[in-house]
């Protein structure tokens, strides 16, 4: 069925003697310009120690890439528990290669099998060209630098497909 796209609503048909019978898609379209799809926010985990950055990044990353920080991991150990915790339900991975305790590459390791609404990126002060094929190979699904890439960083964030529910 057509759904509605903006604009006035259509006219119901007309009965006999006037009367309304409103048919299903009319309903539909009604229901969709009363009640549009929720567009949900990017459940997002963030994998970065330097709590400056994580202080600029958090609240960056909610405006501009609609992301809801819900875990920030300092360590790869912290990074496991918090995929374990959001299993399935998270959104956005942001990792930083060096870590407090473990690395990056572990955390890369960790993620495992994702489904194609889960976005890997790595964002880092060590992206060399060998670094960043190391990280695609371990299922990143891009490596930007924190220094010279943020804001290609930022635009590949907001070029994400929207959740939708």
């Amino acid at each position: 069925m057509p759904a509605w796209r903006g604009g006035p609503l259509p006219h119901p048909p007309q009965g006999d003697g006037g009367t309304c019978y409103p048919n299903l898609m009319y309903v539909q379209c009604l229901c969709q310009a009363l009640h549009p799809p929720l567009k949900m926010p990017f459940v997002t985990i963030l994998v970065e120690d330097n709590k400056p950055i994580c202080d600029t990044l958090v609240p960056a990353l909610e405006e501009t890439a609609n992301a809801q920080v819900v875990a920030i991991a300092k360590t790869s150990m912290g990074a496991g528990q918090a995929l374990a915790r959001w299993r399935g339900k998270w959104h956005l991975l942001v990792v930083d290669l060096h870590l407090g305790q473990g690395s990056g590459l572990d955390v890369l390791q960790a993620v495992g099998p994702r489904s194609s609404d889960q976005h890997v990126l790595v964002l880092t002060n060590h992206a060399t060209p060998e670094m960043r094929a190391h990280c695609l190979a371990l299922g990143a699904d891009a490596v930007f630098d924190k220094v010279t890439e943020l804001q290609a960083f930022f635009d590949h964030c907001t070029q994400l497909p929207e959740v939708v529910v």
